[in-house]
Parts: structure tokens; C-alpha cells; sequence
């Protein structure tokens, strides 16, 4: 069970003046449980603190930085059932799938935790000619200093841990706000990072609304803004100033099945099920365009819809239950939208297509126009569009013909295709033979056009927290 109420953190210290944040169970619409929310002198103590606590950070050694990522791995895996019922309760997301993101977030930290003692630098051979006879060039990475991070709601554990993770590692003090709607998961996060031996000021997580976070965003004492969310992020980017920005802001992942796939259509299914549906589709790789070459075409759609009409929906407190609530009723009022406007732009409704308030319907359809919101933007929800191709030209195309490129998948025993896919598609990473919703917590994740720029991930996101210091000697 939830506590009755749960302070944020400023300067490593919990604090609990009010309790004004009322997070809701998201699939019984009841109270759940209740915050503290900071007021702004408390939102400029958190910055001073992290300032102050720049060299103390810079100092904390590499050995130091891992043994605090090794604490939290620890006491979230004695914690797992907490965290996961706590996710479950706030977000809404089926137990299961609660259970794997606490998975996740351990093994973010024992990945940043490996990555904290091999932040290396390079030797530079600068005797390029003879006049520089005896120069020796090094560099080191050192970190950037106070950074700050803007979490979302859909993965509430696990986006905030590819922040907090490397920053620790780094030797960067951050400020974090989380979702509003999920704060739960970061603050527990903190708790734990409350015992360690991290220098005071090294971390404040602030449960602030939008309207309220703009320090986080235009302050100059951040050298870097880390935000994961929505197309604000371009808006936020243009506020930021001169410090650095890291922006994952979504997409409408497509996939592409082979001509070839005749024989692993139960194996596609499979993945292509849990990639449009998992988590009531609320993943910013989630599948939702898929396209399919007419020789498999009808086969594929037939066994997807039947797969699809067997999820069960419902609490998603039990174990059974596949597709739970969306985050809140306007989310799926929205998509519910959606999907209606496409129907009647000429859309087929396969399976699905029904909304009882945040509870959406696993929904596919076909024929939906090119200029549909369905299609053009990120429908976040759960729902695929299904379309047919004859040119593997022509599949590139039309996974192309979007303002996103964050992953998108393949589905091909050509490797010719799977090159052509790599070389060719406009997206920040391709999956071969997978869902683009495939992710592992140390790859390079982030896309191009409208989904962002930079990259998350440990060790990128290490790069980014800190910069290369160069070193010239001349031997005496």
C-alpha cells in the first residue's frame, strides 16, 4: 500500500510543509495517496544547493559514485514489490508489465554503476611535424555541474532513472521534476538516494507543476536540460539559453514485415501485440503504423486482429489483465477522436475502436487517410493502422513519410533489406527483426525531426553531463 503522503527532497533532505498534490489511482479514479508540493523559495534553494554542491561532486570519486549506484540497485531490488504496486497504482500499468519497468530501474543503476570507474579520457600523439617535437596532448571528461531533468508520466521509473543515474556517475548534483501525474516512483527513488553518502545538494526532487518549472528550464546556473515528454520540448529548448538541451519527445513508430515473414507471422503477431498495446500504448516507441507486403498482408491482419480481440482489459492490479487505463480521461477522449475522424475519412475499425472513460479499446484499423491525426501524429494509446505494400521502396517510403524518426522496426530474413532499412530510414535507430519498442538501457536512444535530439542511454548520457578537458605538455 501507498503511504498516506510523501514529501519531495531539496538538498538531499525530505520535506513535507503541505500535502497539496493529490495523486490518483488511475484505474478506480480514488485517491490514492497525497504530496508535498514546494513552493518557489524552495525551488531556488534547490538550485543554490546544487550549485554549492558542484565541487563537492566533481570530487566525489569514481569508487564513491559507484558504491551510491550499487545502494540504490541493492535496496530497490528489496524494494521491488513496493515500487512495482506504487507504478501500478499511479500509472495504471498491469502489474506485470509494473514488475518488469522495477527490473529496469535496477538494472539502470547497476549499468550507470559499472559506467561511474571507466569515464576515461585519450592520449593525443600531437609530434604531427617536427616543431612540435615533445608535445604530448591528454584529455579527461569532467562534469558539466548542476543539471536539470523533466520526467514524464508513462514510464515513471525508468525515464527518471536514465537521468539520475548518469548524473550520479557523472558527478553532475541535479534537479528533478517528475510527472505530476506519477511522482510517486522519482520520490521513492529519492528516498533511497537519502541514504547514501551523496555530498548535501547533490540531488532535489521537486513535484512541481508545468507553471512552476520554469527555473528548471531558463536558469543559467544549469549547464544542461534533459527532457523527456511531449512537442513542448522544442518550446522549452528555445527558453533554455546557452545551456546545453536533450530532448526524447516521441514518435509514431512504424514497422515494416517482409514479403519473406509467411512462416514467422505467429512469432510477428506476437511482438507486434505486445509493441502496439503494451501499456495501453502509452510508449513513445510504441507500434503504430504497420506495414505489411500484400503477400502477407491478409494473413498478418487476420491472425493481429483475432490476437488483439483476446487482451484482456480491466484492473490492472491483476495478474491476468493485459491492457489497463490510460493515464487520465482526456487521453483517450483524444485518441477516441482520433480514431473517429479517421473513420470517417474513409478508415476501417477492425477490432476495437470503443471508450469507456480512460478505458480505450484495443483498436486497428485500415485505409486510414495519410493526413489523419491517426497517422500523421503520436497517438500514445492504444492503437495500429495497417497498411500494404508492394515495393520494399515503396515500405521505406511510407515509414519516411513522417515529422517523427525515433525507431522504427523490420521484420525481414533479406539481409540486403535489413541494410537497406539501416541506410536509408530516417530514424534515430532501426530494429531488425524486432518492434521498434525494443529497448535496452545502454543503447544509444533518441531520434531526429520531430522526436528530439541527443541521445539517452548510460554512457551517452554520460557524455553529454560532462565535457573533455585537453591537457598539453611540453617535455622540459
Amino acid at each position: 500500500m501507498l503511504k498516506k503522503a510523501y514529501p519531495y527532497y531539496l538538498a538531499n533532505q525530505p520535506q513535507q510543509p503541505n500535502t497539496d498534490l493529490a495523486v490518483l489511482d488511475k484505474y478506480s479514479g480514488k485517491l490514492a495517496t497525497r504530496v508535498a508540493v514546494p513552493d518557489a523559495k524552495a525551488v531556488e534553494k534547490a538550485i543554490t544547493a546544487a550549485v554549492k554542491a558542484t565541487t563537492p561532486m566533481r570530487n566525489f570519486k569514481p569508487w564513491a559514485r559507484q558504491a551510491v549506484l550499487q545502494h540504490c540497485a541493492q535496496r530497490f531490488t528489496e524494494r521491488r514489490d513496493e515500487l512495482a504496486e506504487a507504478l501500478c497504482i499511479e500509472a495504471g500499468k498491469p502489474i506485470k508489465d509494473s514488475t518488469g519497468e522495477v527490473t529496469r530501474l535496477i538494472e539502470m543503476f547497476q549499468i550507470a554503476a559499472e559506467e561511474a570507474v571507466r569515464i576515461n579520457g585519450e592520449t593525443l600523439n600531437l609530434e604531427l611535424a617536427s616543431r612540435l617535437d615533445g608535445y604530448h596532448g591528454y584529455t579527461k571528461r569532467v562534469p558539466l555541474g548542476p543539471v536539470s531533468f523533466i520526467t514524464p508520466f508513462n514510464f515513471p521509473l525508468n525515464l527518471v532513472a536514465h537521468k539520475v543515474a548518469p548524473a550520479i556517475a557523472a558527478g553532475c548534483p541535479f534537479v528533478l521534476k517528475p510527472a505530476e501525474k506519477t511522482p510517486i516512483g522519482a520520490l521513492i527513488i529519492g528516498e533511497v538516494l537519502a541514504e547514501t553518502d551523496l555530498p548535501k545538494g547533490a540531488f532535489s526532487i521537486l513535484t512541481l507543476d508545468g507553471k512552476h518549472a520554469a527555473p528548471l528550464v531558463e536558469d543559467e546556473r544549469f549547464k544542461l536540460l534533459s527532457f523527456t515528454g511531449g512537442q513542448v520540448g522544442w518550446e522549452l529548448k528555445a527558453r533554455a539559453g546557452r545551456k546545453k538541451v536533450v530532448l526524447e519527445l516521441g514518435g509514431n513508430a512504424a514497422c515494416i514485415v517482409d514479403a519473406d515473414q509467411g512462416a514467422h507471422l505467429d512469432r510477428v503477431i506476437e511482438r507486434l501485440v505486445f509493441g502496439a498495446f503494451y501499456q495501453s500504448g502509452q510508449s513513445c516507441i510504441g507500434v503504430q503504423r504497420i506495414y505489411a507486403h500484400a503477400d502477407v498482408y491478409d494473413a498478418l491482419k487476420r491472425k493481429l486482429v483475432a490476437a488483439t480481440k483476446k487482451l484482456k482489459a480491466g484492473d490492472p492490479k491483476k495478474k491476468d489483465v493485459f491492457l489497463g487505463p490510460m493515464i487520465d480521461e482526456a487521453a483517450a477522449e483524444r485518441l477516441h477522436d482520433w480514431i473517429t475522424e479517421a473513420k470517417k475519412a474513409g478508415g476501417r475499425i477492425l477490432c476495437g475502436g470503443k471508450r469507456n472513460g480512460n478505458m480505450l479499446e484495443a483498436t486497428l484499423m485500415e485505409d486510414v487517410p495519410s493526413d489523419a491525426k491517426a497517422n500523421r501524429q503520436e497517438a500514445f494509446g492504444p492503437f495500429a493502422l495497417l497498411a500494404p505494400f508492394r515495393k520494399f521502396s515503396d515500405a521505406i517510403a511510407m515509414v519516411n513519410d513522417s515529422d517523427f524518426g525515433l525507431q522504427a522496426g523490420i521484420f525481414t530474413d533479406s539481409l540486403d533489406h535489413a541494410m537497406r532499412a539501416w541506410n536509408e530510414l530516417e530514424q534515430g535507430g532501426v530494429i531488425v527483426n524486432d518492434i521498434p519498442s525494443f529497448r535496452v538501457d545502454n543503447m544509444p536512444y533518441g531520434g531526429i525531426k520531430l522526436s528530439g535530439l541527443g541521445r539517452e542511454g548510460v554512457r551517452y548520457a554520460i557524455e553529454d553531463m560532462t565535457e573533455v578537458r585537453l591537457m598539453v605538455m611540453r617535455e622540459s
